[in-house]
């Protein structure tokens, strides 16, 4: 099974994330000691929670890392709604690499599956609506890519991966710029295409788009005030609710006609999901 993502290289992450729990030793005392070198465990991976799943391919690549004869059967998909109690992967290979690989599967598979399930949450709060779920860059530093893609693998959309594939100019920008007009006009000026502006008073739209915006971030606004800014954008260019915004809130928001939503507890504060992988002797 092949699996890739732009600009992460998963052999390296495999590596890493193993070479942090072996230590400089390279050994697993624990496996070594209480386990005989011939020893060969048959194992499924299962969830104790309703979730969404995201994951499961970097999970065989660390049992495959340890073990290149590993038979894996994937029983679910990432992406996969699934209930609790549900199997989702069998293996059989080496016991002692499969228990050494445990953890690091399941740390991965656990987050990112808890970052799917709140991700596809919110997505579920805003259906109808015609408003868009995106994500943010409160990412984990180093796992940015992967935190992206569970959030796709629950619904959402993401925003921008870095500070190079688009300008967002925020209040910090425009205090040192000295007006929301001139950070705007720079941008323009030095030719990016993408100008995402966060304002969170009315009176900065006008400003902000004759500069050149093109997309309005709109900041910490209650519904109201975010009913009144999307009545004024007048469909000029997108608009995007921003801060604060929780499961309780989503729905009122996206029903003021906001194009787009980002939420920064998706990647931020997702609880890792319930998921155990257990053993039994062939």
């Amino acid at each position: 099974m092949s699996f890739t993502l732009p600009g992460f290289d998963l052999d390296a992450f495999v590596a890493s994330t193993l070479a942090e729990d072996l230590g400089a030793q390279g050994r697993d005392v624990t496996s070594e000691a209480v386990i005989p070198a011939d020893a060969m465990f048959d194992g499924v991976m299962d969830t104790r929670d309703a979730v969404t799943l995201a994951g499961l391919p970097i999970a065989v690549a660390f049992f495959r890392a340890l073990d290149p004869d590993v038979e894996i059967t994937l029983l679910k998909q990432d992406g996969d709604a699934v209930a609790a109690g549900t199997d989702v992967m069998r293996i059989r290979g080496r016991a002692r690499a499969m228990l050494t690989a445990e953890r690091s599967a399941l740390n991965t598979v656990q987050h990112l599956t808890g970052i799917a399930t709140m991700a596809r949450a919110y997505v579920d709060a805003i259906a109808g609506t015609g408003a868009t779920l995106l994500d943010t860059r409160k990412t984990i530093p180093g796992l940015r890519v992967l935190e992206k893609y569970a959030t796709r693998m629950g619904g959402a959309t993401n925003h921008r991966m870095g500070l190079w594939d688009a300008a967002m100019i925020k209040d910090n920008h425009v205090a040192v710029a000295g007006s929301v007009e001139e950070a705007v006009r720079r941008a323009a000026v030095a030719g990016i295409a993408q100008i995402i502006v966060e304002v969170d008073r009315i009176d900065q739209i006008e400003p902000a788009l004759s500069a050149g915006a093109t997309h309005l971030l709109l900041d910490n606004m209650d519904a109201a005030m975010l009913r009144g800014a999307v009545s004024l954008v007048n469909g000029r260019v997108p608009t995007e609710a921003s801060g604060g915004v929780t499961l309780e809130t989503i729905r009122a928001k996206a029903e003021t006609g906001v194009t787009y939503i980002s939420v920064g507890r998706l990647t931020q504060s997702a609880p890792a999901a319930d998921i155990g992988l257990d053993f039994d002797y062939a």
